[in-house]
């Protein structure tokens, strides 16, 4: 607890104040009894060094700095007070219905009896749309502030919580293909090129961070989930306009962003069209970026014109077209039917097709229009996505996702195809990407910089990162208390190079301002020195020239073992069957498991495919078809995902004449991208592709 500490700085700081002057008071007397006489001034002249002269020279002294002492307590409180006084008259007051609800609630407390009393049941929820954590209609403007928790901020923009999970499932979707879709390649050094292996935007990793760092709000029973998507919900016509409505104010545009990232997450669950936009309105929304990124992204429409637009709806939506208009509008409100895409068009595309508009409108998730819509309501949007009636008489009752253009590319990337270029011949394992070509990343480590001394090491500090993250004393745990300075530990273990200040507060504190974070790392890394010192006697981070690494004199870390391991597999003139089992040997599991740190997953990636290169190498390498099925069996059991390892393991099965295994392997693969929430699909070449859905797990 603090306060013990508390009292015993304020009593010393008293006992300073107080002490001092007492014992000069009942030794020496006052600091001054008069002024100095003619002759004793002439008498101090003639002999200045005297007993008397000596200890009134101490005395003042003393008194001096216990003035300058009594002087720096007094500024520091009167600078405690002013921020005191600031923060009690920046607090928001109750309202006046604030204040009459809580002395209802306070009344309704007090009064109660003892005996219990059997409530009603709630009124049922009414549906909400995207974007929303409260009933339609029920936000009161000193509410919106309070609401705020409800949501994921992020640089450029505000996320509904579930919006900001199924951004983190897309996210792992994108791993999960990654590992899905990676050739293992004869055994290279430890620094790897891949291309895939690029980190995702800063958006999603600040996005991730907030999800682990937050918990979730509570639900009631029957209501609907937070912030949930269009196009979970047909009824949506309680919270957003089932006619359509326009969208104004400095907010329109990020707003229409956040209706276009929503639609299209929440698309994934159909395999329909999700979103329909006209060509301009995509344009002005993405930039540049949407003569690119357009065509990559799945269940998205770009028309020219409204008319277009019936086509989508009659070929995805069969029975839903123009023509049956009345059985739409029962299947929408019945709930029945199958939701239409959202339609997000310009102000005068809607104002040329008013009645193909209309008639849209009736089958859509949504209808958005940018700018002022005569023919239904409009609503002012600010900066926070919060609505506003266009006439000023107050909220909308619907807060909106909003995101501006480079946080919404950020997280539209995550969820587009991935580019369909054709790589260069021979490059299935490593890439050539001239980005990455020629420079060593920073978590491989160099045999010169980093050496690795024999089994008989007598360093006794261990740090432990493939597997679960652990600091080892004499092979005893030790106890960190703090999360970040784990992850601290982790993150120079796969930089034995160093890293900066901005390089560990980026990593670690995504999407969060610097200037806030340095105190909160200086704290984390004080902290955990204090720790190691006070339990190893050693210290094992050095700082210089504001770069941190860990001390490889001080330290082991199984990692470093891992890399020189793979590094002796490529240079090693002895048996090569040898050096790719001392791979496999140096790797107990993935780097730091169970952990799902944004910067994690390229680093986590790159090592675990060294593993199944050595997998892979060892069967294609072994004569006997047994001993390399059983290889290609524990490269399996390091990535259930990878499609080559069970394809060539059921190639083995079906080589020694066990068809039946093979069929089981092909099933038993098949099952468990259907409980990943992937299945995969043949396409006219013979390779596979995933189609998108819900329920990523993380690994």
């Amino acid at each position: 607890m603090r306060w013990p500490r508390q009292l015993m700085s304020l009593l010393f700081v008293l006992a300073l104040l107080v002490g001092p002057p007492i014992v000069l008071l009942s030794l020496v007397g006052a600091p001054i009894q008069g002024w100095p006489t003619a002759a004793q001034a002439e008498e101090w002249v003639q002999n200045p060094l005297t007993e008397q002269t000596l200890t009134a020279a101490l005395t003042i002294a003393a008194w001096l700095v216990w003035l300058l002492l009594a002087y720096t307590v007094t500024i520091r409180v009167l600078a405690r007070l002013s921020a005191t006084v600031s923060w009690l008259r920046r607090m928001p007051l109750p309202t006046p219905w604030q204040a009459t609800a809580g002395g209802i609630a306070g009344a309704a407390v007090f009064g109660v009896s003892s005996h219990a009393i059997a409530a009603p049941p709630p009124p049922p929820t009414q549906p909400v749309a995207a974007g929303t954590l409260y009933e339609a209609g029920n936000l009161t403007p000193s509410d919106g502030d309070v609401l705020a928790d409800a949501g994921i901020s992020v640089a450029g923009g505000w996320l509904p919580r579930d919006v900001a999970e199924q951004v983190s499932a897309a996210a792992a979707l994108v791993w999960l293909r990654r590992r899905r879709s990676y050739r293992p390649r004869p055994p290279g050094p430890p620094s790897r090129e891949d291309s895939d292996l690029a980190p995702l935007p800063p958006t999603v990793a600040a996005v991730q961070a907030a999800l682990a760092n937050s918990t979730p709000p509570p639900t009631e029973p029957g209501a609907a989930s937070a912030g949930s998507s269009l196009l979970d919900r047909p009824t949506v016509a309680g919270a957003f306009p089932r006619a359509g409505v326009g969208l104004t104010g400095l907010g329109a545009q990020d707003a229409a962003r956040g209706l276009l990232v929503t639609s299209l997450l929440a698309g994934r669950h159909h395999p329909a069209v999700s979103v329909v936009v006209t060509r301009p309105v995509l344009a002005g929304l993405l930039g540049p970026t949407a003569e690119t990124l357009g065509p990559r992204l799945p269940r998205l429409a770009v028309i020219d014109n409204l008319r277009q637009a019936a086509e989508f709806f009659s070929r995805d939506h069969p029975g839903r077209g123009l023509g049956r208009r009345d059985q739409a509008h029962r299947d929408t409100q019945e709930g029945t039917g199958q939701p239409g895409p959202t339609l997000i068009v310009d102000e005068a595309s809607a104002t040329d097709n008013a009645d193909t508009l209309a008639t849209l409108a009736i089958t859509s998730a949504a209808v958005a229009v940018l700018g002022r819509w005569p023919a239904a309501e409009t609503w002012q949007i600010d900066p926070s996505g919060r609505t506003h009636h266009q006439d000023g008489s107050g909220l909308a009752g619907l807060r909106m996702c909003v995101l501006s253009q480079i946080t919404a590319i950020d997280l539209l990337t995550v969820i587009a195809h991935p580019d369909t270029a054709p790589p260069e011949p021979g490059t299935s394992g490593p890439s050539r990407n001239p980005a990455l070509a020629g420079r060593t990343p920073q978590w491989e480590a160099t045999a010169q910089d980093h050496p690795v001394r024999s089994g008989n090491d007598k360093r006794r500090v261990q740090l432990r990162v493939l597997g679960e993250a652990t600091l080892l004393l004499d092979g005893h745990p030790v106890e960190i208390r703090r999360t970040a300075a784990l992850q601290v530990l982790v993150f120079l273990a796969a930089h034995p190079d160093g890293a900066d200040t901005r390089q560990l507060t980026h990593a670690i504190w995504p999407g969060l301002p610097r200037r806030s974070l340095t105190g909160r790392l200086y704290t984390t890394l004080s902290d955990l020195r204090a720790t190691i010192r006070s339990t190893a006697g050693v210290t094992i981070i050095e700082h210089s020239d504001d770069r941190y690494r860990l001390d490889p004199t001080a330290v082991t870390v199984d990692l470093w073992h891992f890399h020189h391991a793979v590094r002796d597999a490529t240079t090693t003139v002895a048996t090569h069957a040898t050096a790719w089992k001392a791979v496999i040997d140096a790797y107990p599991g993935d780097l730091a498991a169970r952990r799902t740190w944004p910067w994690l997953d390229p680093v986590r990636e790159a090592t675990r495919r060294h593993v199944i290169d050595a997998h892979a190498a060892l069967a294609s390498a072994s004569p006997d078809a047994r001993e390399a099925l059983a290889w290609l069996q524990a490269g399996i059991r390091i990535d259930p995902y990878n499609a080559d390892l069970h394809t060539r393991a059921a190639s083995a099965l079906i080589t020694l004449g066990d068809h039946d295994a093979a069929d089981h392997i092909r099933e038993g693969y098949t099952r468990r991208l259907a409980a990943a929430g992937i299945r995969p699909t043949d396409t006219a070449d013979g390779t596979a592709t995933l189609r998108d859905q819900p329920g990523i797990p993380t690994r």
